[in-house]
């Protein structure tokens, strides 16, 4: 890459940007706004929905086509703006580039807009600044850089000369000037934006499962007309009579508010979800949710606190364990169970002290927590001598910092000379390793020492069974002499930090499993931190596999899709791996939800059958790119989303199965009343009123029905599961025909006993029909004839009866209804229609529960 002294000069900048295009994250031409508002109307139920409307409108019925088309149009925009939203995500991946940039043009350090640097630009950065592109770094002075939200790695990353440095990852600390290798979609970034680019989002089982549905209504619809009217004219009607009629059944047929109610009930549901905790910006997800089989999980700051953390301390022969988690002010120290006067150990004084002033980060206590700045291994260094009372402020009243070399990654070692009243003295920490070969004496109780072969194995036996629990660990030491530099340090100790997970999560991991759910963690972070984490939530169990990228890479899709269910950890992966892993579960049948929170998570979140995002550390690409963000970041809320999840399946379930079994009622009420010789059973009107009133009200406080204590301990359902499952079909037809049978049976007997009265028989098949339904909806609860837990189910359940009740009994409804009141003559055969269906349907399950009981082996 051809370069000038300092930087491209303005001209050679102009022509490199003519050629690489500006520093921006592209993207594929996207559908208009209007193209996407036109597609939502390509779902088959819509397509149903909307002939519905035309048939009704032939048929004069103005109100009920009306009706219809605010329905269509109501679920074609709540499908637009979805779609709209999801079109954001590669918006924000473009927010995340840095708005400015300080770079080298013309031998001169100016400010530019980041999407004007080009390949060859060289830029000035600094702790805290965001990397504007791909770069390659240059005169590196204690460089760390922060790219968690790219490759999920919980630590800074220490740079040298020549490392590369990433678009969207912050300097963590020191400076360095850079060298552009790539810019916009020719970045990491730009390979995850195009990732996002290429996935497409698929439908959500709830919409596949609707989508059958819609087709099994399309048919019956068709049978309906062509039976009926065949039937008809097969008697001796008149063919245009009978195509009228099949019309206005097939149109009964058609549960014209079952969309809207299913977007009721969802978005009913997103409320209920919010209050625990989480939002869910795709109505269908929340379904998916509770038929999820497996939860792939980010560690660090889902599983994690995101707060490193000292958890042990060796010093002076001594094990002591700190206690704490995250910033909290408060922590014991112990050793072997036994309390450790940290305050009071002088030995331990000198380690907090190197611990407080050699350091480049800061700590403001504000009540019991710490508030920090800084590398976060040396914040924890802070925090844990701050819960011995040992703070660089009271420090600094008696040393103050004469000198200072800062960590350099080929050193891995910083130090710093602090001047007192006793002289000066030189304090160092570093990589264990590193600062023993530094040492010449370690600090005992009584004072200090030559160090011994025997002491070196000892700390190195310390260190290294630290590393083995995951602990990250820092050696400190400290000098008397400082002008002989960095040798013949005095051994203090060591520190062991690790990010601890949050105390909910091994609960939540626990009830998954309860759930038939697999939880699954994937990190960039190291094999062994990522195992210890996963064994102490209860992820990794004994038996369960760790597989690093690497080993990833080495497998095929087939492969891993055969090999991921006895994984429970992936550990050292990048944005491309944890795509494939989810792709790997969905191509093992599982329904798979994906939570994380830095931009190397967004691909396979978007990838997910649900993507989860963290609400507080995660970036806007992610939450963009999922279905539900969880606002606490809390994995525990995750689990009480999908059992909200659960609980809507299973009374989306129960709604559909009213629903349809109504109005099959209704249809084979009408096609039974012209098989029996008499005129159709039902008006349009009357159709109307029942489908629209008496069954949409009860159907939405239907879906509103509470959750059974056992529904987290059932397995989820499996992904190809149809919404018939379980013989639901086999039940909305058999209760159907019952419906339909003492509808039209109690109208053809008011219809003889009246000598033919029609508006009087229509008005008593019309109070059966509505009635023998509010009886069966309790039936559809599942949970036999109860009348309590669900008061909404009562209240529906009132006006519904109320509202039919007063267009049969009020005059001056009569007229509009075409109705009349039913004396108590007729009590009979109307009480009759009402409960004969329960009592038949409720003998009939019990028959066939018990010649199946039979039936069983012993």
């Amino acid at each position: 890459m051809q370069t000038g002294g300092r930087g491209l000069s303005s001209q050679e900048a102009k022509q490199r940007l003519e050629q690489h295009g500006p520093n921006t994250l592209s993207r594929k031409k996207s559908t208009s706004a209007v193209g996407m508002f036109l597609a939502q109307f390509k779902d088959l139920m819509i397509v149903i929905l909307a002939i519905a409307t035309v048939l009704s409108a032939l048929l004069g019925e103005t109100t009920e086509a009306v009706t219809i088309i605010a329905i269509v149009l109501l679920n074609a925009v709540m499908g637009f703006v979805q779609e709209y939203r999801t079109e954001k995500t590669l918006e924000a991946l473009k927010a995340l580039s840095a708005p400015v940039a300080k770079v080298w043009r013309d031998g001169r350090l100016v400010t530019l807009a980041a999407e004007e640097l080009v390949p060859g630009d060289l830029l000035s950065l600094t702790a805290g600044d965001r990397i504007p592109a791909d770069a390659s770094a240059e005169g590196c002075v204690a460089l760390s850089s922060d790219e968690s939200i790219i490759t999920g790695e919980s630590v800074p990353v220490a740079k040298k000369n020549g490392s590369k440095l990433y678009m969207g990852a912050t300097i963590a600390a020191g400076h360095c000037e850079a060298r552009v290798t790539a810019t916009g979609m020719d970045t990491e970034m730009g390979h995850i934006a195009g990732m996002l680019e290429e996935h497409r989002e698929e439908k959500t089982p709830l919409q596949q499962r609707l989508d059958e549905l819609g087709k099994f209504v399309a048919v019956a619809c068709i049978v309906v007309c062509l039976a009926v009217s065949a039937i008809g004219y097969f008697k001796g009607e008149s063919l245009m009579n009978m195509i009228l009629t099949g019309i206005s059944l097939s149109v009964a047929a058609i549960p014209e508010g079952m969309p809207a109610i299913v977007t009721i009930v969802l978005a009913l549901s997103v409320g209920r979800i919010l209050k625990k905790g989480a939002v869910i910006r795709k109505l269908h997800a929340v379904e998916t949710l509770g038929s999820a089989g497996v939860i792939c999980t980010d560690k660090t700051g889902t599983l994690t606190q995101n707060k490193m953390t000292v958890k042990e301390i060796y010093c002076g022969g001594r094990g002591i364990a700190v206690g704490g988690d995250g910033y909290a002010a408060q922590g014991s120290f112990s050793c072997a169970g036994k309390y450790v006067d940290a305050a009071g150990d002088p030995l331990l004084g000198r380690l907090f002290a190197v611990m407080a002033l050699c350091t480049e980060a800061r700590v403001t206590l504000k009540k019991d927590r710490y508030e920090v700045q800084g590398d976060p291994t040396e914040t924890a260094l802070l925090v844990a001598a701050g819960k011995a009372g040992v703070t660089r402020e009271k420090l600094l009243a008696e040393w103050k910092p004469t000198g200072e070399r800062p960590f350099d990654s080929a050193r891995k070692m910083m130090s710093v000379t602090v001047r007192g009243r006793g002289g000066d003295l030189l304090l160092c920490k570093g990589a264990p390793d590193v600062l023993l070969g530094h040492c010449s004496r370690v600090a005992l109780p009584g004072g200090s020492r030559p160090m011994t072969a025997a002491d070196r194995r000892e700390i190195e036996n310390a260190a290294e069974a630290m590393a083995k629990r995951a602990l990250r660990v820092i050696g400190l030491a400290e000098s008397p002499d400082p002008g002989t530099g960095e040798k013949d340090l005095v051994f203090l100790g060591l520190a062991g930090m690790i990010d601890p997970p949050r105390p909910e999560v091994a609960p939540a991991v626990r009830q998954c499993r309860r759930a038939g759910i697999k939880p699954v963690m994937i990190t960039g972070d190291h094999r062994d931190t990522a195992a210890a984490i996963a064994r102490e939530v209860g992820i990794l169990r004994p038996g369960d596999e760790v597989l690093t990228g690497a080993q990833i890479e080495k497998l095929t899709d087939a492969e891993l899709a055969a090999k991921c269910r006895r994984v429970s950890v992936y550990a050292r992966v990048s944005p491309a791996h944890k795509l494939r892993i989810v792709k790997a579960w969905k191509a093992a049948g599982k329904v798979v939800a994906m939570t994380g929170d830095g931009v190397n998570d967004a691909p396979a979140v978007k990838a997910a059958d649900i993507g989860v995002a963290m609400g507080i550390s995660g970036t806007d690409v992610t939450k963009e790119a999922a279905s539900v963000v969880i606002l606490d970041d809390n994995f525990a809320t995750i689990v009480s989303a999908v059992e909200e999840g659960r609980v809507i399946y299973q009374n989306i379930r129960s709604f559909i199965r009213y629903l349809l079994t109504c109005n099959l009622g209704e249809v084979l009420s009408m096609l039974f009343s012209m098989m029996l010789g008499a005129p159709v059973a039902l008006l349009p009107i009357q159709i109307l009123m029942v489908n629209l009133l008496t069954d949409g009200l009860p159907a939405i406080a239907l879906g509103m029905e509470p959750p059974s204590h056992k529904i987290m301990e059932k397995p989820p359902r499996p992904k190809k599961e149809g919404l018939f499952a379980h013989g639901l079909m086999a039940t909305i037809i058999v209760r159907g025909i019952f419906l339909g049978a003492c509808t039209s049976g109690a109208f053809y007997s008011v219809y003889q006993m009246s000598g033919g009265d029609i508006v009087l028989a229509r008005s008593a098949g019309y109070l059966v029909l509505v009635l023998s339904q509010m009886v069966h909806i309790f039936e559809c609860r599942g949970k036999g004839f109860s009348l309590t837990g669900n008061p909404y189910l009562i209240f529906a359940s009132l006006v519904s009866v109320s509202s039919t009740l007063l267009t049969v009994y009020l005059p001056v409804l009569q007229p509009i209804f075409r109705t009349t009141a039913v004396g108590p003559e007729y009590a009979l055969p109307v009480l009759t229609g009402i409960f004969a269906g329960p009592v038949l349907f409720f003998v009939l399950r019990k028959t066939w529960h018990l010649l199946r009981r039979g039936r069983r082996p012993s």
